[in-house]
């Protein structure tokens, strides 16, 4: 007879991190404040707006949230490097938990004035600054080891659901309920995070030693800008939320109004994106690439597939396919860069690299948001439309085509969770 030899496999159990006890517990009451979250948004709109507020108010709210999450997020990734990342984040789930549930009850009470809104949204956003750092550096803890990449994948999987989902039941709840009972659900549901935390029993994380800030910040721009691949690919993210994210999510709804039919196609659209994104988030499952930032960089180009759909006029069937690519696109790079920086930043400095990230992501977006207005209704929005795909082709073609970017290979055998800080 001849010996077969099994061949090596680039595939591995997709759900291996459930057999562990401590990622099963995280998952699900992380997933439940995911899930109220997503509907929070939804409902905080229209509680503004059914307040007597102005679309200006609503405007004013949301920067609120965002302004600190922009100013204290390096600050954040230096306190999730300093203290038990555990317990940043159980503090800032029990702030999240009493600012949602203060602005469900002033609601409720028909009392929410803006300046009470502005205060308790901007708590909000500080809180977020501290919980996402600490978060990026708590998942190899909680991952069995050398099943990483398949934590990140549950996580985004579990994201890209709630997304979808959430706003969705957030309409109903807020057309028979009211904003306040929604928003009251959130705060409940940051609460089963916090009970979550306070269960999750994780090993004693090794001393780190203590330093300033300004001395933290600068090691950990050191480490940021030494990997090129890490600097250039939060550049290229960066650049694709001011020039190709901001402009599709203003001219998108625009061009369904003019040319789709109104709200429902755009709906469409957006229910399409989130549809990507799961099935993007199933489809990696159990998949370790070989290379993996080339995978990651090579599935941006499909970021470039909505904004091309709505630049050509394609029918809105067209538009919605577009979509799914694009969420699905996302759903793999998210999972295969949050794996990768991971494995290749030392978990000492992993929330500091991961507030270099998003600061970029964050910083920009808005900026974004703010010209794209302006500029379409000086030169059009076809010519907008047109530099957000013609930039997010080449720009992902310049990032694939860096040797640091290529050089990135799946680890053979990994000790993601080798002192991992916790």
């Amino acid at each position: 007879m001849i010996s077969r030899r099994r061949l090596p496999s680039n595939r591995t159990d997709r759900f291996a991190p459930f057999r562990n006890g401590r990622f099963r517990l995280f998952f699900t009451t992380y997933s439940i404040s995911m899930f109220g979250t997503s509907m929070a948004s939804v409902a905080l709109s229209f509680g503004v707006l059914e307040n007597n507020g102005s679309l200006a108010d609503l405007g004013y709210v949301n920067a609120a949230r965002i302004v600190p999450l922009v100013l204290f997020l390096l600050g954040g990734g230096v306190v999730g490097d300093w203290l038990p990342r555990r317990w940043v984040m159980l503090v800032a789930d029990c702030a999240r938990t009493a600012s949602q549930g203060a602005i469900a009850l002033l609601f409720a009470l028909g009392h929410a004035s803006l300046w009470a809104l502005l205060l308790l949204a901007a708590a909000g956003g500080l809180s977020e600054a501290f919980f996402n750092p600490a978060l990026s550096g708590l998942i190899p803890s909680l991952a069995p080891e050398g099943h990483l990449q398949e934590a990140n994948g549950l996580l985004s999987l579990s994201r890209a659901a709630t997304n979808v989902a959430g706003p969705a039941l957030a309409g109903i709840l807020v057309a028979v309920a009211g904003a306040q009972t929604v928003l009251a659900i959130d705060a409940a549901s940051y609460a089963v995070s916090v009970l979550g935390l306070l269960l999750l029993r994780l090993p004693t994380p090794a001393p780190r030693p203590r330093s300033s800030m300004i001395t933290q910040l600068r090691e950990g721009w050191t480490i940021f800008r030494s990997h090129t691949w890490l600097w250039a690919i939060t550049v290229q993210f960066s650049l694709f939320n001011l020039i190709v994210w901001a402009p599709y999510l203003i001219l998108g709804p625009e061009s369904a109004y003019r040319s789709y039919g109104g709200a429902s196609a755009w709906g469409a659209i957006m229910a399409g994106y989130g549809a990507g994104s799961i099935l993007g988030g199933i489809a990696l499952l159990g998949r370790r690439p070989a290379r993996p930032l080339v995978v990651a960089i090579g599935v941006t180009f499909l970021w470039a597939a909505p904004s091309a759909c709505l630049l050509f006029a394609a029918p809105v069937g067209v538009v919605v396919v577009g979509a799914i690519f694009a969420g699905a696109a996302s759903a793999v790079f998210n999972t295969l860069w949050s794996t990768t920086m991971q494995q290749r930043v030392p978990a000492a400095a992993l929330s500091r690299i991961s507030s270099y990230v998003s600061l970029g992501a964050y910083a920009v977006g808005p900026i974004g948001f703010a010209i794209t207005g302006p500029i379409a209704q000086t030169v059009g929005v076809t010519p907008v439309l047109a530099v957000g795909v013609g930039w997010q082709l080449i720009a992902s073609a310049a990032v694939l085509a860096l040797p640091a970017v290529r050089a990135v290979r799946q680890p053979a055998k990994t000790a993601e969770n080798a002192t991992a800080g916790i």
